[in-house]
């Protein structure tokens, strides 16, 4: 065990108050579901029953319970592993080592513990949970073989960013941050554009849509809108999963557009048309390319503090260091920012909602009505058992979209309004 000291005390206040505060969170909205959850939501009589609701409340409910548990065993690995000494003795036996060898491994390790830990968790949520209630498809056979090929993926990925990293740092000198940082932000928009036609059909099987009414009303909308399609796509998520969605995909003015052959089954041409139409809107608002911006100014600021701290003595002897190996350093900088980012998210939460709104009051401009983005939410809300009544606090924190019914009288109102 490595002894405490001021930083790390603080450090351990931090990182304890953000997991507290996740948790609680997390329960405070499982009882404020099982509080309000049993009311029908305006809109939704004659869509939804009770059995149906039950369902929806009993679903989330297994899932927020699931997510605590994780969450703890999740905190508790991590503790061990930054307490118990763990950190300091493998630099020791790296030492000697080629810097990016020793990086690479340095690195390897806690990540490959968390992910063993993290493994039965996944496999209850899919193979429990997620078979309980009649989403999932896969067999332990296709899980298996999709972490493997996550895994390859991964150790590629990592092993070439983080290795440029360390040369970066090892290399470079004081200047190192501001190479890293454009290796890093150029890195990102390489795997955008790779992850359409390299990474996902790892995955998944992508087949032109044989609907040709559907084919043509996307391709007319698109044109309207000024977008260059360079194909209509079905992705085959019913072999893993029943739950729907469709995305854009690829960056500039060429666009793939891959709908779910779920969302297919259990949506009208109307539907699709607006959730595509939702899409566009975050292209034609310029979402993408102000998401990169951000991310590319919160890494600068990281890389530039990264770069002040790396070469901190006392952060190596808080914990337990005896020597000032970079790569350590640099795990230990990512730790250290780790809880502060969560006590942050509320702002980026923030950010994605407005960009939400932003893209669904574009519907209205594209298709001059907004009724069948209203409908297609509400069944995919229904399709994918969604949490019709989150705690305003839970939001905040782990809401990317605005709540469901929040969304509905929104668009609403653009409707009657327009």
């Amino acid at each position: 065990m490595i002894a405490i000291n001021t930083f790390l005390a603080a450090y351990l206040l931090i990182f304890l108050i953000s997991s507290v505060t996740d948790i609680i969170i997390a329960l405070i909205n499982g009882v404020h579901l099982r509080r309000h959850g049993s009311s029908i939501p305006p809109g939704f009589e004659g869509i939804i029953d009770a059995e149906k609701l039950g369902k929806i409340n009993d679903y989330t409910i297994d899932k927020n319970r699931l997510y605590v548990v994780r969450t703890i065993a999740g905190k508790i690995v991590f503790l061990f592993i930054i307490f118990s000494g763990m950190l300091p003795w493998l630099s020791e036996i790296l030492k000697g080592t080629h810097l990016i060898w020793a990086g690479l491994i340095f690195f390897t390790v806690p990540g490959l513990a968390t992910a063993l830990v993290d493994l039965p968790f996944d496999f209850y949520h899919i193979f429990s949970i997620e078979q309980r209630y009649g989403f999932n498809t896969r067999t332990i056979k296709t899980w298996i073989t999709d972490l493997l090929k996550s895994l390859i993926i991964t150790a590629i990925l990592g092993v070439i960013l983080l290795s440029a990293l360390l040369v970066m740092v090892g290399y470079m000198g004081d200047s190192w941050w501001i190479w890293a940082w454009l290796v890093f932000s150029l890195f990102q928009i390489l795997i955008s554009f790779l992850y359409p036609s390299v990474i996902a059909p790892i995955f998944n099987k992508f087949t032109p849509i044989k609907d040709n009414e559907l084919d043509n009303s996307i391709s007319r909308l698109a044109h309207r809108e000024g977008i260059n399609v360079k194909g209509i796509f079905k992705m085959d998520a019913a072999k893993r999963s029943r739950h729907t969605n469709a995305y854009f995909s690829g960056l500039g003015k060429s666009k793939r557009i891959v709908l779910y052959d779920t969302l297919l089954e259990s949506h009208t041409n109307e539907e699709i048309l607006a959730v595509l139409a939702h899409e566009i809107g975050h292209l034609k608002k310029g979402h993408i390319r102000k998401h990169l911006i951000i991310n590319c100014i919160a890494s600068l600021i990281f890389f530039f503090l990264a770069s002040r701290m790396v070469s901190w003595d006392y952060l190596y002897q808080s914990f337990g260091f005896s020597s000032t190996p970079f790569y350590a350093g640099l795990f230990l900088i990512a730790i250290v920012w780790q809880p502060v980012g969560y006590l942050l998210s509320p702002f980026s939460m923030a950010i994605s909602r407005k960009f939400e709104v932003e893209a669904d009051s574009h519907v209205y401009s594209a298709i001059k009505t907004t009724k069948p983005l209203i409908s297609a939410l509400k069944k995919m809300a229904l399709d994918n058992l969604s949490n019709l009544h989150p705690h305003p606090l839970y939001v905040k924190f782990n809401y990317s979209h605005p709540p469901l019914l929040e969304r509905i009288k929104t668009l609403e109102k653009i409707g009657s309004s327009g």
